[in-house]
């Protein structure tokens, strides 16, 4: 039998375990919620000094965790282990590879979960549209069909544009500090919004605890939104030095993707670098509309110095 308090993440990495902590703090308020965290059986019998902090962590903010993978059962019986919970929210990310999202996203709707937040957290999938040069984002549209074709079951999509962090990682190339350079993706004047793995777990909750519920949107929030320049000046002014400026163009990304089309950051670039469906105004966010404070650029890059 479905509990309608009852909630379910699927996965407990950088934004699963945001999401749970501020959930969790949500749940103390209200005695008749209850958590829990679907774990792949080796996370849970792991001896990784990291993960064993992790499930400690979990286990005293009295969160339950439940053994399931997402890859190798099968649809009916994550179904089976969904049905029992109110609401699911999945925060896998890609690492499942393809066909993973359909396949949550159906075992949620056969399963009968009252509410269903699937792993949307990033760009606007529908302004992108199909065919971009990132092939996972078709099946993002994918299930976004899947949850509009039917009225069984509730969903909210939280589109939070690119993690903060990403934005910094070496292998991505945008922001390479070994070489004191910012590349901008498609143009300075390209946009991106950006949001903390810590904002998209408190506004998350925030979304699902709201009144008057919100069921069958999509959310937009966002920590900032800047574009390739901006992001320059701000390394500029936080770092005391300037950045050296390069422009991958779209076409040159392009031509960087085609020749080693199966590589996944080259993809990313390519998507960013168009600029539609990355950015949108800070102004029409959730957050914004309630007041509720996030992390923006400059004060993220002073809370990690060691980027400076």
């Amino acid at each position: 039998m479905i509990n309608d308090n009852a909630i379910l993440v699927l996965g407990a990495g950088q934004l699963g375990m945001a999401v749970l902590r501020h959930l969790a703090s949500h749940a103390e308020r209200d005695a008749g919620v209850s958590l829990s965290v679907l774990l792949r059986p080796s996370t849970v019998a792991s001896a990784d000094p990291a993960k064993r902090q992790d499930l400690a962590d979990l286990r005293a903010l009295g969160i339950e965790i439940v053994e399931g993978d997402l890859v190798a059962q099968s649809g009916a019986e994550l179904a089976a282990t969904f049905g029992r919970y109110g609401t699911v929210i999945s925060c896998t990310g890609f690492v499942g590879g393809p066909g993973v999202q359909r396949k949550i996203a159906r075992a949620a709707l056969d399963g009968g979960v009252k509410r269903f937040v699937p792993w949307q957290f990033g760009v606007d999938y529908d302004v992108i549209g199909r065919g971009s040069p990132q092939d996972l984002f078709d099946e993002q549209l994918d299930v976004r069909d899947m949850l509009r074709a039917q009225q069984g079951t509730e969903w909210v999509i939280v589109s939070t544009g690119m993690f903060t962090s990403f934005l910094f990682e070496p292998a991505f190339g945008v922001v390479d500090l070994a070489a004191n350079t910012v590349n901008a993706l498609g143009s300075w004047d390209t946009a991106v919004t950006i949001t903390t793995a810590e904002d998209i777990g408190a506004l998350t909750a925030e979304i699902l605890f709201a009144e008057p519920r919100i069921a069958n949107l999509a959310v937009h929030v966002a920590g900032d939104t800047v574009t390739y320049r901006e992001l320059a000046d701000t390394l500029d002014r936080t770092r005391g030095v300037t950045v050296h400026r390069h422009e991958w163009t779209v076409p040159e990304l392009k031509r960087q993707l085609d020749a080693d089309p199966e590589n996944a950051l080259r993809k990313y670039r390519a998507v960013f670098a168009e600029g539609r469906g990355v950015a949108w105004d800070m102004t029409e966010t959730f957050n914004a509309r309630h007041g509720i404070a996030v992390c923006g650029l400059e004060q993220w890059l002073r809370e990690h110095p060691a980027l400076r």
